[in-house]
């Protein structure tokens, strides 16, 4: 999806922070309704330390954790948080990274590494 936080890069679904009390999967499911306009079963996956320094000279330090979950049906997004959405298969988000790496955000192309290698371990 098309976030506003690095301006009409692709990226994952949605983003969130906890709320006081509040776990990851339910901060994810919150986060998934209030951007996209669905909700579904999520899994914690991975976690990750994110570094990167921006043009405007901050610079973003965070832990983040990678949820996942299914969804097959059309998302009602919110034009306030996204700007467009696609469906990819893997494969096709991996050659297109390879390609084209400058329009997709710093901390997608690391999940997205990472993904990759969980699903292709999973695959046994």
């Amino acid at each position: 999806a098309h976030k506003y936080h690095s301006p009409l890069l692709w990226t994952n679904t949605c983003c969130s922070h906890q709320r006081i009390g509040e776990t990851n999967i339910e901060a994810g499911r919150r986060r998934l309704g209030e951007e996209m306009g669905f909700d579904t079963e999520l899994k914690e996956l991975f976690s990750f330390i994110y570094k990167a320094p921006f043009d405007n000279g901050l610079t973003e330090h965070e832990l983040d954790h990678v949820l996942l979950g299914d969804f097959n049906g059309e998302p009602k997004i919110n034009p306030d948080e996204v700007a467009s959405w696609k469906w990819m298969a893997l494969e096709e988000i991996k050659d297109d990274l390879e390609k084209h790496p400058e329009v997709y955000t710093a901390w997608f192309r690391i999940i997205f590494n990472r993904f990759y290698q969980y699903i292709e371990q999973e695959k046994g």
